[in-house]
């Protein structure tokens, strides 16, 4: 893993600022990372996964984005919850049943949150909606990099 994956909100392994949770506006983190680290092609994209592995009932998906244009170097805040951005770029279907991202929401207890950055050598023929493992499995073949970024979360 070589892209080093940041976000001014909060650093590597720190809480991740109740904004960004369902306890305030639940809102997407500006994240960046250096575009010039990733070595793609023209014809590739980016995807990033957001997943809560200290769930209950197994990993929880709070945010599946892909077909991120490769020369992307960062999302800003409050990225819109639908299907299709402005890029081009298509968001996934999260743990919910919902599109776009939903943040930290722990039952209880610190959470960790793994926000995951994969670069790939092509852009997926894939529709908007699909989940974390339909885009995994596409994924399979085509990876050239990757990078991640964890927080925590305790709710209060």
């Amino acid at each position: 893993m070589t892209i080093q994956l940041k976000s001014p909100a909060f650093k590597e392994g720190e809480p991740i600022p109740p904004r960004y949770s369902c306890e305030d506006v639940d809102i997407s983190p500006p994240l960046n990372w250096d575009e010039s680290q990733v070595k793609i092609p023209n014809d590739g994209s980016l995807a990033i996964i957001l997943d809560d592995p200290d769930a209950p009932g197994g990993t929880w998906v709070h945010w599946v984005i892909f077909n991120l244009p490769p020369q992307t170097d960062s999302l800003p805040e409050m990225i819109m919850q639908r299907e299709e951005l402005e890029n081009g770029a298509l968001q996934g279907t999260n743990s919910w049943g919902t599109i776009g991202y939903r943040g930290p929401c722990p039952s209880r207890g610190t959470h960790r949150y793994f926000f995951k950055i994969y670069a790939l050598d092509t852009k997926l023929d894939l529709p908007a909606g699909i989940t974390k493992q339909e885009l995994l499995k596409v994924m399979e073949g085509h990876l050239v990099d990757e990078g991640q970024l964890k927080g925590t979360y305790t709710r209060k």
